[in-house]
Order: C-alpha cells, then structure tokens, then sequence
C-alpha cells in the first residue's frame, strides 16, 4: 500500500508535504488546490496556495512555485517554471522550459512560445477576441 503523504526535506532542514493528484500522480503540497480533471504529470511539483483550474494540462518535470494560478484549461509543457504568484489565463499555453517570472500574468487564450522567458510582473496580453467569462 503507498502513502497518502510524502514528506520531503528542502535545502533549508524544513519538511513538506505532499500528496499525489489522481489524474498524473503529480506531486501536490498540502493547501494547493487542484481540480480533479486537471492533469499533472508525475515528475512535477506543484507547491502550496497554488490554484490549478479544471481540464489543465501540467506537463513532466514543471514546477509551480507558492500562490500561482494555472487556470482552467491552460496547458503548460514540459520543464515550465511558474514563480510565486504567477498566473496563467484561462486556456493559455505555455510552451516547454519556458520560465515565467514572479507575479507575471499570462492572459486568457495567450500563446508564450517555448524557451520564453517572462520577467517578473510582465504582462502578455490575451488573445485578441476572445470573450471573456463574466
């Protein structure tokens, strides 16, 4: 039988927690909240107070940092980096090792290429045309 909790100790002597989501057996702080029908791939770390919408898409090896926002539908490739309080529109794609920085926003429906590299508190604008939910 597996844990329900795996507990791992960081660089600085502190041991956190995490559980593995049922839809990719990523690896999930205690206090994320990710939806059931998002997908998050085994080799990825998604760290506390990070909020993942329904139908996203994780790719292997991301990691998302503290109090970032993955919203629904969006899709992040492989070995993406989302810093603290980063977040990701509504069915935005994140192409493969790209890193974006802390607070960035990445709007609904945007495109960021792969290899991008976003600076903090930057802003991609959403895709032209697309409605908005209320």
């Amino acid at each position: 039988m597996s844990r329900v909790i795996e507990e791992i100790e960081n660089g600085r002597g502190e041991t956190l927690r995490y559980r593995r989501h049922t839809n990719g057996r990523g690896m999930i702080a205690v206090g994320a909240s990710v939806d059931p029908t998002a997908f998050v791939d085994a080799n990825t770390y998604i760290e506390s107070n990070v909020q993942v919408g329904k139908r996203a898409h994780i790719g292997a090896g991301c990691w998302i940092e503290h109090g970032a926002i993955v919203g629904p539908a969006a899709v992040l490739g492989s070995n993406v980096h989302l810093a603290e309080g980063a977040i990701v529109g509504v069915g935005a794609q994140v192409g493969s090792y790209s890193k974006i920085g802390i607070d960035a926003r990445i709007g609904d429906g945007a495109k960021v290429n792969g290899d991008s590299q976003i600076a903090s508190h930057a802003v991609v604008p959403p895709r032209p045309g697309l409605a908005r939910a209320a």
